[in-house]
């Protein structure tokens, strides 16, 4: 059995059998979404208590490779399958990822019972430094603050890295702000980015022990 101390220290563990502390019995928090439209065929599964795994073909390599920064800081065990018209160009793809993925946390979390709430990062990537703030509120609201200096970094086009985030942000139903601080290269202001909004999202899912039985709300729903 776990002791009280080992559950205080890791109490993201689940399940849980130990009777002291009963509200930390907690279902698991998965959850696969399937969206087909006549742009694109895309499959989302995730594991908010994973330990990082991810499996990223969406077409589109830069966003594959920010998927990543979202599963290994997050530390969510993540599958993302996705069939595109990318020869027209990456934008339907890209949003309808980001679509996916957030119906696919908001079905995780569910009531968003027992969750921290909300979340914080300051994530530096050699010159860029990015700060990121949200809040699983049940109000979606971006307030996006990225210079991106280039058009492209590769073959993506930057201005899809606020596209994503929008439906990401109006499908989770989450509050998020992201703020540059500093940064020139595209590629690490994008970057830290993605690693600052996946460690706020980790802190933000948490179980939090003292409350593990209630919605993180006065008014009692989220």
């Amino acid at each position: 059995m776990q002791t009280s101390e080992s559950l205080r220290d890791g109490y993201a563990e689940r399940p849980t059998t130990d009777t002291q502390h009963p509200e930390l019995i907690l279902p698991a928090r998965t959850a696969s979404v399937s969206r087909k439209t006549g742009e694109t065929d895309v499959y989302v599964s995730l594991n908010l208590d994973g330990t990082g795994n991810c499996t990223a073909a969406t077409g589109i390599p830069f966003l594959d490779h920010m998927l990543h920064q979202i599963s290994s800081h997050g530390l969510i065990d993540l599958e993302v399958r996705a069939k595109g018209d990318i020869e027209i160009d990456d934008h339907h793809t890209n949003e309808d990822v980001g679509i996916t993925l957030g119906q696919a946390l908001g079905k995780a979390l569910g009531d968003r019972k027992g969750i921290v709430r909300f979340g914080h990062f300051l994530a530096p990537l050699d010159e860029a430094l990015v700060q990121v703030a949200l809040d699983f509120s049940g109000r979606p609201h971006l307030s996006y603050g990225l210079e991106i200096p280039t058009q492209r970094v590769g073959t993506y086009d930057t201005q899809l890295v606020r596209e994503f985030f929008v439906a990401v942000v109006n499908h989770s139903q989450m509050t998020l702000h992201i703020r540059q601080l500093d940064g020139i290269n595209s590629h690490h202001i994008i970057e830290a980015t993605f690693k600052a909004f996946a460690r706020a999202m980790r802190m933000a899912v948490e179980v939090d022990p003292r409350r593990a039985g209630a919605i993180p709300s006065s008014k009692g729903v989220l």
